[in-house]
Order: structure tokens, then sequence, then C-alpha cells
């Protein structure tokens, strides 16, 4: 049987990803997915449903790792894998340590509220109890792209 490389599995699920993404546009959300991952099966999946659900936790990161949690049964996350189309924030990188997630995959890197290389590293911070692999930039032009479409489509309309 064929083997895929992590580089291959990265890119498999960060398409699930960016599928589950697509979601949030049906709610008229910024466009953001992530799926959870563990033995190579999803047990988790989530898309921001902030305005949908008059949330503001209501991030992709935060309901795929509730999904995942209800999944295993357990809050800990050990020996999973997220898969997220956007660097996650302060509060979403701050979610993963707490989940004790082993990895983190992120396509579009966010300059202006980035916590897991581009602002802050919360995801690798010594002081923490908890410390993730971070991997930023796969399939990051996909990414970025579906965010500057939906961006793109607010203003037209005059929206921020």
């Amino acid at each position: 049987m064929f083997e895929q490389t992590q580089d291959e599995m990265d890119q498999r699920f960060m398409r699930e990803a960016l599928r589950v993404a697509e979601r949030a546009l049906e709610s008229e959300d910024v466009p953001v997915g992530a799926v959870v991952v563990r033995d190579r099966n999803v047990i988790g999946r989530g898309y921001n449903q902030r305005e949908h659900l008059q949330d503001p936790t209501a991030h992709a990161e935060v309901l795929a790792l509730t999904a995942a949690a209800e999944q295993r049964g357990s809050w800990r996350l050990d020996g999973c894998t997220m898969y997220v189309t956007l660097e996650p924030c302060p509060m979403c990188a701050g979610a993963l340590v707490l989940a004790r997630m082993d990895r983190l995959v992120f396509g579009a890197y966010d300059p202006k509220g980035g916590a897991c290389g581009s602002l802050y590293e919360i995801s690798n911070d010594a002081r923490l109890n908890h410390r993730i692999e971070t991997v930023g930039g796969v399939l990051a032009g996909p990414s970025a792209e579906l965010l500057r479409a939906f961006f793109r489509h607010r203003r037209s309309l005059g929206e921020k």
C-alpha cells in the first residue's frame, strides 16, 4: 500500500479545511475552516460562525476543538493535529495549547492577528506548560485567496 509523506498528508487535510471554510460563506462569515485529525481520520470540523451564532468565540478552531473533544470523550487532544486555513489568533492559539494539541498546520499567515509566528508565539511559548509543533504556510495561496475574495466582495457592497 502507498504511504503518504507528511507533506502530502498536510496538504490533503488542508484541502479538507479549505472545503470546510467555504461553509462560512453561507452565513456571510470570514471563510476560515479547521479540522482536527487523529490517526489519519478527521474527528472534528469547524468553520467561523461568529455572525450566525452572534458569538465572538465561535472561531473555526474553537468549534473544531469542541467537536473533536466530544468525539474523543475528552478535552485532552494529545495525538491530534489541527489543520486551519488561517494562522490562529491569541484566543485560538491558547485554546490549542490548553487542549494539548500535538501539531498545528495552518495555511495563510495573519500579520495583523496571528499568534503562532506572526505577532505572537503562543503555540511555542516556553513559559506555558505545553508546546505545539507548528507548520505554517501549507496551501497558503488558496487559503489567502479565499479570504481576499471574501473581503473584496464585502468592500464591493460598501462594507468593511
